[in-house]
């Protein structure tokens, strides 16, 4: 009877049990749990949700351990006289000795029978401790800091700092407002030295620019010599630093933090569709920052992409919908204004009408410009291709947000094969009305403003003035990809959602809406569109607008590999960073 499975079972010891799954048993604050061999000490806490507070700490770079903010107490069975078996609890756990100094939870991995206590005097006055040095050369301008709102130096001073200072002498004064960069700002009289900067540049953007100067109390955050924060990726430097030491010149002083609201989104201008949250108080985009996604783009995202947001409510923006007279603009409202487009393209044939639509556009536009395609009977409907240099970390060569997504649903290897020839065609004049959706056809598509002076009609969906819309008989005015909801497929295959940020200005319709009224189609709500591109294109079946959630979904293999997360994936392995 002894030697049944079930009597071998109930012998193992927890140690073995968890041996078996590569897991070892850690007590935290209490009670048992398991985690992978391998995990750090401040990971295991932050998964059961026991608090650990850090400065220096990112799961994404290497550690440092250099703010010994996050020290826990930790234990381990005291080790048996020779010749003598440990002593175990009724659970079969060895009882826990505890050392009587801390120990830095983001360096040190968990180990079997390991206790760690994340509360308690010994671990409570040593961050008082660290605390009261932090704050000790700190500036008191709270009330006029930028980070205000958002500051862990703030926050953790209140959670876990002495309440009081046991410092008279005078602060050590440190360089303030320096200018180390053309979008970013440094004032390190508020650096706590936490690096986190300088791993950033070094390890993640591959441009090594920052570093320490001087000793003690005189340590200063600087730029190398000759050199400037002037990488594509320095802003990221603001998102990470936990004070206020590093700001972004563009938000600096614009808005407080809690004013905005937080609206997650994707980045329109790639391939790599990095995700977003999109800050707005009002009507008014004040600062685009990345938002997580290890699928993605990890936490991070390129200056030129989250700066590039506001021409959307600049002086070329197009507000109005406008029919041209006698060489001249004028405004219509929106009835006159869709009925001369389609009462001027229904005495052209088929043959002689082209839609030159964007990579740019929504899924359910892009489904929208093929009925639209399909209801006028031509076969002449493009995209513009816009190609670029890949940085080798998170921007695509392919500058089109929605090239795979436009693959899929006109079902074409090559969506933008077609624009060769309606341009020729535009030349020779046998095309004869053209529908710009998007695109301003100068700037990468090849047309010349003579090119765009040859078709009898042109109708344009545009978001800003330029040749196109000077050129075009009829101007229906767009949405910003903030302003509008509706999905992209990266490429990587990955199906992302946009989402609405602010409101359309007055008279502004959201593309779709558009496109629908020119197909006369019927659809009430982008929800509607989704469904009817579900129920069509086989890798959407199954799917609804809501489902794609904030971090996508993969619905076609490409076989693109974004090379950030191809660096990543190398340094987690060689166990470097955690996440």
């Amino acid at each position: 009877m002894s030697d049944s499975p079930m009597a071998t079972a109930e012998a193992k010891l927890p140690k073995d049990i968890a041996a078996e799954k590569g897991m070892v048993n850690v007590q935290i604050d209490g009670v048992w749990h398991q985690f992978p061999k391998g995990t750090r000490m401040i990971e295991a806490c932050r998964s059961v949700k026991r608090d650990v507070p850090y400065y220096c700490y990112h799961p994404k770079l290497s550690v440092p351990g250099n703010c010994r903010m996050c020290m826990v107490q930790m234990g381990m069975p005291p080790r048996p006289a020779p010749g003598q078996e440990p002593t175990r609890d009724e659970n079969g756990y060895e009882p826990i000795g505890w050392m009587p100094r801390p120990a830095i939870s983001c360096a040190n991995t968990v180990a079997e029978n390991m206790g760690i206590r994340t509360t308690g005097e010994l671990v409570e006055k040593c961050r008082e401790g660290v605390m009261e040095f932090l704050l000790i050369n700190h500036p008191l301008d709270c009330p006029i800091c930028d980070q205000a709102g958002e500051c862990r130096l703030q926050e953790q001073s209140v959670g876990y700092g002495r309440g009081v200072s046991r410092f008279v002498d005078m602060k050590v004064k440190k360089p303030k407002n320096v200018d180390i960069g053309p979008r970013i700002r440094l004032d390190d009289e508020r650096c706590i030295m936490c690096s986190r900067c300088i791993r950033f540049m070094d390890e993640v953007a591959g441009d090594p620019v920052l570093g320490f100067t001087q000793r003690g109390t005189h340590t200063t955050l600087t730029v190398h010599p000759g050199k400037l924060l002037d990488n594509n990726y320095s802003l990221n430097t603001a998102d990470i630093c936990p004070v206020g030491a590093l700001t972004s010149n563009d938000f600096r002083f614009q808005m407080r933090v809690w004013f905005l609201k937080e609206t997650p989104s994707i980045d329109v201008n790639c391939g790599t569709g990095c995700n977003i949250t999109i800050h707005t108080r009002g009507n008014t985009i004040h600062r685009i920052t990345p938002r997580q996604n290890d699928a993605v783009n990890s936490n991070w995202m390129p200056d030129s992409h989250r700066l590039n947001f506001h021409y959307i409510d600049g002086e070329s923006r197009l507000t109005e919908p406008l029919i041209k007279e006698s060489g001249t603009h004028r405004a219509a409202s929106w009835p006159e204004a869709l009925t001369k487009t389609t009462a001027a393209l229904s005495k052209y044939a088929p043959s002689e009408i082209a839609i030159i639509a964007s990579a740019r556009m929504t899924n359910e536009e892009l489904f929208l410009v093929r009925a639209l395609a399909e209801k006028i009977g031509t076969a002449a409907f493009s995209t513009v291709p816009r190609e670029g240099e890949n940085d080798g970390l998170l921007i695509a060569a392919d500058r089109n947000p929605n090239t795979t997504g436009a693959k899929l649903i006109w079902g074409s290897e090559n969506p933008s094969a077609p624009l060769a020839s309606i341009r020729e065609g535009v030349r020779r004049g046998t095309v004869k009305a053209l529908l710009v959706l998007g695109e301003d056809l100068t700037a990468e598509a090849g047309f010349t403003t003579e090119d765009l002076a040859k078709p009898e009609f042109i109708a344009a969906i545009q978001l800003l003035a330029g040749p196109t819309a000077n050129a075009s008989h009829v101007i229906l005015p767009g949405a910003a990809f903030a302003e509008k909801r509706g999905s992209m497929v990266n490429l990587s295959g990955r199906l992302q959602r946009l989402n609405r940020a602010i409101e359309l200005p007055a008279q502004v319709r959201d593309d779709w809406e558009i496109l629908r009224d020119l197909a006369g189609g019927t659809q009430n709500l982008i929800e509607d569109v989704f469904k009817d591109i579900a129920s069509t294109v086989t890798e959407f079946n199954g799917l609804t607008l809501s489902k794609i959630g904030h971090q996508g979904t993969v619905i076609t293999a490409t076989g693109y590999e974004i090379p950030l997360l191809k660096n990543e994936t190398a340094r987690k392995a060689a166990g470097i960073i955690n996440g």
